[in-house]
């Protein structure tokens, strides 16, 4: 049966000094959240590996742990269930795998709007391109700092997405080593404006919004209209199906990426 969290009664200190119990599940139900606090479905093989996520994730004041699935088929009925913001899962996760579970969710239109962060090892091949094309929002590798994952799950959860400089080499490695027949043609983006092809080009090469307006000498909010412009027009879930797509389209070329000032915003494509 899916772990679900269950309020419990903290036992009460003769300290002077008052002490922050930490249950064995890692979570604690009586803490006060943020107005809004991002919910999050944990789904893990490892019952070690959930709690240690779950303890790391709810201790941030606007996240919430809303439960925890140890196998594929659990993950998408809890999601169904609980429909939380994002579901945090293991890429090898047994059972239904990582990718079959996004796919399913993205295709059934009560869990569309639950965004995908997939942990993996982002030197698999074909790991991290299979889950991006499934519908993942992002996809960090297994052992990143506690710092990015928090701020991984809070930029999908904000309906952006989050990849690992090496999840983007390995994406543009994928895509030109192994050439699918069946990739979308240039001609899909004939519905954008040039300037929306460019603002494409730019979130592929990991540019936020700001960097965007700053790279365009144009408002903020003029760069984020572009893209979520180029968006709707592409039908596109997110940033990350959007980067996608700038490659596989051939708008962008791998060597038109910089190795010098794109590191750090290749760590998270996403949008301030």
């Amino acid at each position: 049966m899916p772990e679900r969290l269950h309020p419990r009664s903290s036992p009460k200190h003769t300290d002077a000094h008052a002490r922050k119990l930490v249950l064995i599940d890692g979570i604690d139900p009586g803490r006060v959240r943020a107005p809004g606090a991002v919910s999050v479905l944990i789904a893990y093989g490892d019952k070690l590996g959930r709690a240690g996520l779950g303890a790391l994730l709810d201790v941030e004041a606007d996240m919430a742990v809303a439960g925890f699935a140890a196998d594929g088929e659990e993950a998408v009925a809890l999601t169904g269930e609980v429909r939380p913001d994002v579901l945090l899962v293991d890429a090898k996760l047994p059972g239904i795998d990582a990718v079959e579970v996004t796919r399913r969710i993205v295709a059934d239109p009560n869990t569309a709007g639950v965004h995908v962060l997939v942990l993996g090892a982002c030197e698999q091949d074909g790991e991290v391109l299979s889950a991006l094309r499934a519908g993942a929002s992002g996809f960090l590798p297994r052992d990143t700092d506690p710092v990015e994952l928090i701020g991984g799950v809070r930029a999908v959860a904000a309906g952006e997405a989050a990849l690992s400089p090496s999840g983007v080499r390995r994406v543009i490695a994928e895509l030109t080593s192994q050439p699918d027949p069946g990739l979308p043609s240039p001609e899909r983006l004939d519905e954008l404006t040039a300037r929306e092809r460019e603002v494409m080009a730019l979130v592929a090469a990991g540019l936020r919004n700001e960097q965007i307006a700053e790279h365009l000498v144009v408002a903020h909010t003029t760069a984020k209209t572009h893209v979520s412009r180029a968006l709707g027009k592409l039908r596109a879930r997110d940033r990350a199906q959007l980067v996608t797509l700038a490659y596989e389209t051939g708008l962008v070329a791998p060597r038109q990426r910089g190795t010098s000032g794109t590191g750090a915003a290749a760590a998270t494509i996403a949008a301030a």
